[in-house]
């Protein structure tokens, strides 16, 4: 079976409709194409459950919009797809420890 036959419908979950980022509900492979309001994305790595994913272009210095509120800005650009985390942004209210 490939990544497309798994239905991952409503595994990605956006909290609310500014939200530039949603969260994996269960773990996704890479290249897991996944069904988001009137299209889909392509995850460009693998993502575990309770990570974000984009689903918007966010450029350097752009806040990452969850609840619909700030909880971070990108510290590189970041592509639709791509999983966001301590690599890629930092925290604007706690000292963020990047991995590695």
């Amino acid at each position: 079976m490939s990544v497309n036959d798994v239905p991952f419908r409503g595994r990605l979950l956006r909290l609310a409709a500014a939200d530039n980022v949603a969260v994996a509900t269960v773990d996704f492979p890479a290249g897991a194409v996944i069904p988001l309001d009137d299209g889909q994305i392509t995850l460009v790595t693998l993502v575990t459950m309770g990570h974000k994913v984009a689903v918007a272009p966010i450029a350097v210095g752009e806040k990452i919009i969850k609840y619909g509120c700030p909880i971070g800005s990108a510290i590189r650009a970041i592509h639709i797809g791509e999983h966001v985390h301590t690599h890629n942004i930092k925290s604007d209210y706690l000292p963020t420890h990047p991995r590695g």
